[in-house]
């Protein structure tokens, strides 16, 4: 992934303050121009990650960009986890989810095409998928877009209730 001049000099500010929290930086984009700037800030950690958790770290990050003036102008600060169907744009993303169901957009070539698989390895270079065709390898540098997919089970239907006697 290609990131800013003004990204990396936010990871580093931020990086550490999560750390001190037991938390780490899942992922971090600047997007937008003007006053519709806005940072998100996705955070992950070993624990649940509920709103309020998620309400301090924001309070704390707002304070401390404020401080450091890291962003000029105004933006909104949005701060969440990754959610069940997180969004593979790092390495590390792609070693966390291992074992999961992806969705991918890859470019091979002058083609392109949407596979789903499961993940079953990834290193610094790229990662493997299980199709029902076998096993494929790509690079980061083909992916277009990924993404972990969460399905729903449906429970089992309960078994029908003893009458009583």
């Amino acid at each position: 992934m290609m990131t800013t001049h003004e990204d990396t000099d936010l990871r580093k500010l931020i990086e550490p303050w999560l750390a001190a929290e037991r938390l780490e930086l899942d992922d971090l984009e600047l997007s937008g121009a003007g006053r519709a700037r806005t940072l998100r800030v996705v955070i992950d950690g070993e624990g649940p990650l509920d709103l309020d958790l998620i309400a301090q770290v924001s309070e704390g990050l707002s304070r401390l960009l404020d401080q450091e003036e890291t962003i000029e102008g105004p933006y909104q600060l949005e701060v969440s986890s990754p959610g069940l169907e997180r969004k593979l744009r790092a390495p590390h993303h792609f070693h966390k989810s291992i074992g999961r169901e992806v969705k991918l957009k890859v470019r091979q070539g002058d083609n392109t095409r949407s596979v789903s698989a499961k993940l079953e390895a990834a290193d610094d270079e790229g990662f493997q998928i299980s199709t029902p065709a076998g096993s494929e390898r790509f690079t980061y540098d083909e992916v277009l877009a990924a993404k972990t997919v969460f399905r729903w089970e449906k429970a089992p239907k309960p078994g029908k209730k003893e009458s009583a006697p």
